[in-house]
């Protein structure tokens, strides 16, 4: 399926190559977890097709996206055993890619597959942060028999680092309320900060090295309709842009993950929203820095 017509990778870009790629992107079609709407599997795709309609020069940073290196994998196929498994798959893939001095970009699919990257990094960085955004906080210990759900990611994600902090929730179980609330920066408290002082009050709570994972509902339903569990009241593009942009002139990533968008057919403008999304991140982490 993603290999209809060449060059079928992010941003579609002509003689990829992996020993010069500094970015290294893995498509995880997987949704098997979902626990409402499905379809995300469907996402890496979308995200891959839109974003070679994008045009690769960025008239900010006045420089082409292929300046940085991003290289394709072939999809990753999910284990039909357990998420678990797949888990764990990720995190041996993820590692091959850390171990290659490459940075790792998972394309969902669910939230889920972000534990794998998030495992993978700890194993080489004992001081790191994980920064969170979602419209849900995602601390579930188990949910609907499994401790791998997408509603446990950042519960996972705790056992294997200390430092993690949420933005843009709206969306909270009561027990994870009281236990995890100091980690969490509600879009209620975001709704009269400016973009500075937003991305000011994370850059306060986290590393230098980071890893960034987004689940796409942090966007506002209004932009972001395609995904599993919409929110309203959410994040907007120009919002989250100029947040990470702030957050990456001074943090360095070393992993992230755009996860859950479950395209509608007919509907491409959130496809391509998710892929200027991905874009931009890897403009601000690279370009900003001299890299």
């Amino acid at each position: 399926m993603l290999h209809q017509l060449p060059p079928y990778n992010l941003f579609g870009i002509e003689d990829q190559d992996y020993d010069s790629a500094k970015v290294v992107a893995l498509p995880v079609p997987y949704d098997s977890t979902t626990s409402y709407k499905s379809g995300s599997r469907d996402g890496p795709h979308a995200i891959i097709d839109a974003s070679r309609n994008l045009e690769l020069y960025d008239e900010e940073y006045k420089k082409e996206i292929t300046e940085i290196g991003v290289y394709t994998t072939d999809e990753m196929q999910p284990s039909v055993n357990s998420p678990e498994e797949t888990i764990n798959w990720i995190e041996k893939e993820a590692e091959l890619i850390l171990d290659a001095k490459k940075m790792p970009l998972l394309i969902g699919g669910e939230h889920s597959i972000a534990v794998g990257s998030i495992r993978a990094v700890a194993k080489r960085n004992n001081e790191f942060s994980v920064i969170h955004f979602d419209a849900h906080s995602d601390y579930r210990d188990e949910y609907m028999g499994s401790r791998y759900s997408h509603a446990c990611i950042m519960a996972r994600a705790r056992d294997v680092c200390k430092s993690c902090y949420s933005v843009g929730v709206r969306s909270i179980d009561t027990e994870s309320a009281k236990k995890y609330s100091d980690d969490i920066l509600y879009m209620k408290d975001m709704q009269n900060l400016n973009a500075n002082e937003i991305a000011q009050l994370i850059k306060k709570r986290t590393k230098q090295n980071i890893y960034i994972t987004i689940d796409l509902d942090v966007l506002d339903n209004g932009e972001m309709p395609s995904v599993g569990t919409p929110e309203p009241n959410g994040m907007h593009f120009a919002q989250i842009d100029a947040v990470l942009k702030s957050i990456l002139a001074e943090k360095n990533l070393l992993g992230m993950d755009v996860c859950e968008l479950a395209p509608i057919p007919g509907m491409i403008a959130p496809n391509f929203l998710a892929a200027k999304l991905i874009f931009r991140t890897l403009e601000h982490a690279f370009f900003q820095k001299g890299q």
